[in-house]
């Protein structure tokens, strides 16, 4: 995959494996979570990452935060290496890449003041007086949607999306470059998720942020996100704008997702293709490929040899050996 010339941000080959440590048969045993992960995300840029739950969308997310380090594979931040960087020259990287969490229950710190909360990463990279700290902390809340006399509450004195809102003002503070949003609308409520959405799409547009979107709801990821990376068992399968990945999926996989969506009309009668087995487990992965188990199209060959992540079209990509590559 060529990246084009305006990338931000760059994954090569990202792998990360886990160890089991328990288990009769846990010896050797590893748990591949992320299994050869590439894309990039452009200036200004959604990336939506999907897949069902384990697939490894949150895992990705964290390694290009560092939360986690990978096991294997590049990350290219402005086309600077930073996957082996160390505490000290990460600190400056950091305050470029920001997180928006899925529980905004636990990923406020009960204790601390919601103004805390947000001005605590502006005072961690800037020496700015405390008059002005707390002006622009200000601002932040009044952008977010949020009034400047909350600053004095405790995050129990606000609504689940009044905190998925501090939690936005808190990645907005250090004015990011790029925020991971790892499934941020999963926990509200229906009517608060439109909210969300629509501020961070605000938000995008406003000061030139781009998204890694990690969700599992195609119909959120549909209305935010300009590409679309779809992941199965710790690989991406497909990765397409996202007008391509809904109306011309090229992975059996990425059409059994779109199945599975509900439709809103009762009238409507829908088929589904539903997907046979379960998920194999990510100790053991299937040879080949790795969706052969489930696929309904499966041939001897997808049991032997794993499809490479190759161009179907301009800008679709596909890992699937039923489709032609590109000329």
């Amino acid at each position: 995959m060529t990246a084009p010339g305006d990338v931000l941000l760059e994954a090569l080959g990202l792998r990360k494996f886990f160890p089991v440590k328990t288990g009769l048969f846990a010896r050797g045993a590893k748990v591949h979570a992320v299994d050869g992960v590439s894309f990039w995300i452009s200036e200004g840029e959604t990336l939506g990452l999907v897949g069902e739950s384990g697939c490894g969308k949150s895992t990705t997310g964290k390694l290009i935060l560092r939360l986690q380090d990978p096991t294997e594979g590049r990350i290219l931040w402005r086309g600077r290496r930073i996957d082996q960087l160390n505490r000290a020259d990460m600190r400056p990287v950091r305050r470029e890449l920001q997180a928006v969490f899925q529980d905004p229950y636990s990923s406020l710190n009960p204790r601390i003041r919601a103004g805390d909360i947000v001005a605590e990463p502006i005072r961690n990279y800037e020496a700015l007086p405390a008059a002005e700290v707390r002006r622009r902390t200000a601002r932040l809340f009044e952008r977010v949607g949020l009034r400047p006399d909350q600053m004095g509450n405790y995050p129990y004195e606000f609504s689940g999306g009044q905190r998925q809102r501090l939690g936005i003002a808190r990645a907005l503070s250090v004015r990011p470059r790029l925020i991971v949003c790892d499934e941020p609308v999963t926990a509200l409520d229906v009517s608060v998720q439109a909210q969300v959405i629509n501020l961070l799409m605000d938000l995008q547009a406003e000061f030139g942020l781009s998204y890694l979107f990690v969700a599992h709801d195609l119909a959120v990821v549909e209305h935010i996100s300009h590409r679309v990376a779809v992941m199965y068992l710790g690989k991406i399968v497909e990765i397409a704008p996202k007008r391509a990945i809904f109306t011309r999926p090229q992975h059996p996989y990425t059409e059994a997702l779109l199945d599975a969506v509900p439709v809103a009309d009762p009238t409507m009668i829908k088929r589904r293709r539903l997907l046979a087995g379960d998920v194999p487990s990510p100790i053991d992965p299937p040879s080949g490929c790795r969706f052969h188990t489930r696929c309904p199209y499966v041939e001897e060959r997808c049991k032997r040899e794993e499809p490479p992540l190759q161009e179907i079209s301009p800008g679709h990509w596909a890992a699937c050996h039923l489709r032609q590559p590109v000329a």
